[in-house]
């Protein structure tokens, strides 16, 4: 199936097992934001009782994705989205539910005149972390780039 065919969420959770094994909810994915929620489950917990980092991770790198299959899907036929590097820092202890929220660092039309001229075109993806509480408890920066298909 294709970005057109089924939505954003559902592609991710049929093509990224993590994405299914941590149960990540899907709020929204548009072009200009993605929000998904990572639920609280004690499996999930770390020694303090909060979500582990690692699930933390992989609920903003997720929602990074998101957003970018959002504002590239149509470009899926001649390129492959990929994520080059992450950087990540937990702010303050979370506890319960923890939503992402991304945006995208360039506009799409920018990262999409590049790849037409022929080129590999990089651009960061923004993720904030919240509690319930709205407390920002991390940040993400994921640099993405798409790769064409040759």
């Amino acid at each position: 199936m294709t970005a057109d065919q089924m939505s954003v969420g559902a592609m991710l959770a049929a093509t990224v097992p993590m994405v299914r094994t941590l149960g990540l909810e899907f709020l929204e994915t548009t072009g200009e934001r993605a929000v998904l929620r990572l639920p609280d489950r004690p499996d999930y917990h770390n020694h303090v009782g909060g979500p582990h980092a690692g699930a933390m991770f992989t609920l903003a790198e997720s929602a990074s994705g998101a957003i970018v299959l959002a504002a590239f899907g149509d470009q899926l036929q001649r390129a492959v989205p990929l994520a080059v590097r992450a950087d990540i820092g937990y702010r303050k202890l979370a506890k319960g539910i923890v939503t992402a929220t991304a945006t995208l660092g360039r506009p799409a039309a920018e990262v999409v005149a590049q790849l037409d001229a022929g080129e590999r075109p990089e651009f960061p993806v923004s993720v904030t972390l919240t509690r319930e509480d709205g407390a920002v408890t991390g940040e993400m920066t994921v640099v993405w780039t798409l790769r064409p298909n040759t």
